[in-house]
C-alpha cells in the first residue's frame, strides 16, 4: 500500500508548487520531512494570526516538520545530515536563493551524490524572465492558459491555483522517473521544472490546434465542439452534461427534456449544426431546465443515458452516493488542531484504496524526533 515507503524526501518548499510535489510523494508512502523557518514556517501557514491555515493544510498532509535556520552552523549540520540520508530534495525558490541558504545542488550533492535534486521555478533557470517573481496567475497567463478560462463577459481571473498544483504534479512525475533511472545507474539527477514549462505542456491541446490548424482557441472553443452544457435548475442548483459526438446522447437529451421537435430544426439537426448554433440551443434549454429541480433532471438524464453530473459545490460533492461509496473523504483525529478531513489519495493498488492519512504537521512538530534520528545515525556511522 506504500510503494514509496523506502524513499526519504527533504522538502524546503513554500506556498504550493514544492509542497504539492512533495505531497504527491508522501501520498505514495515516502517519508517527507518538511524543513521550515523557525518561528514562521512556510509562509502559507499564516492565517488569522495562526500557523495552520486551510491553504497550508491542503498541500502538507502526510509530512513531518522540522524548523531549521541553515544560517546557524548547528542547524546546517542537521540539514546536511538529513540530506545525506535522503533520496530526494525539493525546493521552489527563485534561482539563486537556495544557494544562499546552503541548499544549492553542488553543496548538497557533496553530502549525497545519489540525491535527486528538484528545483522548481517560475520561468526557468536562465533567460530574460529568469528572476521575475511568479505566482499561479502569472504562470497561467504566460502559458496562454488563462485566456482559455477567462469569462467572455466581465473578464476576471477565476478558479483554483491550477498552475501551482499542475507544476507540483509534473515535478513529482519527473522525480519518480529520476528515481527509477537511479535504480539502474546509481546516479542522482538534477530536475529543473518551471511553472511556465509545466503549464505550457498542460495547455498542449491549445498549441496543437494553433500549430496544426491555425486556430487560436478561446474560453468557449472546447465546450462548443464537445457540446458541453451547464444549466441552473428550479431549486437554484446546477447540472452539467456532455454530449460529445455520439448522436445517441443528443437523442437522449431530447427525450429527457421532451424537446423532440428540435430534432427537425435545421439549426440542430446535425452535430456541426448544433456547434454553430450552440448559443441558440442554450437559450431554448435554459428555461426548460429551470422548470424542474436538479434531482428530477438527474433521474431523467440518467434514464435516457445522457452523460451528466450534478454541478456540485464543495459542500455537496463528497456527499454524493458514489463519492461516499468510494470513501473519497477521510477524517483523522488531531489532538492539537481538531479532526482533519481531507480527500484521500486517488490510487488503489491491487484493488485497495489508501485511507491512512496523517494531518499536516504543526511547525517543528517532529523536530526533536528527527534530530534524534540524525544523532542515532551519526553515532552508528562513527
Amino acid at each position: 500500500m506504500k510503494p514509496l515507503q523506502s524513499i526519504r524526501v527533504i522538502e524546503m518548499g513554500t506556498y504550493i508548487t514544492g509542497p504539492a510535489a512533495a505531497m504527491q510523494l508522501a501520498d505514495l508512502g515516502a517519508d517527507v520531512i518538511k524543513v521550515e523557518r523557525p518561528g514562521e514556517g512556510d509562509p502559507f501557514r499564516a492565517f488569522k494570526g495562526g500557523l495552520y491555515s486551510p491553504h497550508f493544510q491542503t498541500y502538507n498532509r502526510n509530512k513531518r516538520s522540522i524548523a531549521l535556520d541553515t544560517r546557524n552552523p548547528e542547524d546546517l549540520d542537521v540539514f546536511h545530515a538529513l540530506i545525506a540520508s535522503a533520496d530526494v530534495f525539493i525546493q521552489n525558490f527563485r534561482p539563486g536563493v537556495a544557494e544562499k541558504l546552503g541548499a544549492g545542488e553542488t553543496e548538497l550533492r557533496a553530502h549525497n551524490p545519489r540525491l535527486v535534486y528538484c528545483a522548481i521555478s517560475g520561468f526557468g533557470t536562465s533567460g530574460p524572465a529568469r528572476d521575475r517573481p511568479a505566482y499561479d496567475t502569472v504562470a497561467q497567463a504566460a502559458s496562454g492558459f488563462l485566456r482559455l478560462v477567462t469569462p467572455p463577459d466581465r473578464p476576471r481571473v477565476i478558479g483554483p491555483a491550477l498552475a501551482d498544483a499542475v507544476t507540483g504534479h509534473y515535478a513529482a512525475t519527473g522525480i519518480l522517473a529520476a528515481l527509477i533511472e537511479r535504480g539502474q545507474t546509481g546516479k542522482g539527477r538534477r530536475l529543473d521544472i518551471s511553472m511556465l514549462e509545466a503549464m505550457s505542456h498542460f495547455n498542449l491541446d491549445s498549441f496543437t490546434h494553433y500549430y496544426s490548424a491555425g486556430e487560436v482557441m478561446g474560453p468557449l472553443s472546447r465546450p462548443v465542439v464537445s457540446q458541453s452544457y451547464t444549466f441552473e435548475c428550479a431549486d437554484r442548483k446546477w447540472i452539467a452534461f456532455h454530449l460529445s459526438s455520439p448522436q445517441k446522447f443528443w437523442e437522449g437529451l431530447l427525450d429527457a427534456t421532451r424537446q423532440r421537435h428540435l430534432a427537425d430544426d435545421p439549426r440542430f439537426r446535425e452535430r456541426l449544426d448544433r456547434i454553430r448554433h450552440q448559443d441558440e440551443l442554450i437559450d431554448i434549454l435554459a428555461p426548460v431546465f429551470r422548470s424542474k429541480p436538479r434531482d428530477e433532471w438527474c433521474g431523467l438524464l440518467e434514464a435516457n443515458e445522457v452523460p451528466y453530473a450534478p454541478a456540485y459545490d464543495s459542500d455537496e460533492a463528497l456527499e454524493d452516493p458514489q463519492a461516499r461509496h468510494l470513501q473519497i473523504a477521510v477524517t483523522v483525529p488531531n489532538a492539537e488542531m481538531g479532526d482533519f478531513t481531507t480527500v484521500r489519495p486517488p490510487y488503489s493498488f491491487d484493488g485497495e484504496p489508501e485511507f491512512a492519512v496523517s494531518p499536516p504537521p504543526r511547525l517543528d512538530e517532529h523536530g526533536a524526533e528527527i534530530r534524534a534520528e540524525v544523532m542515532k545515525v551519526s553515532r552508528q556511522a562513527r
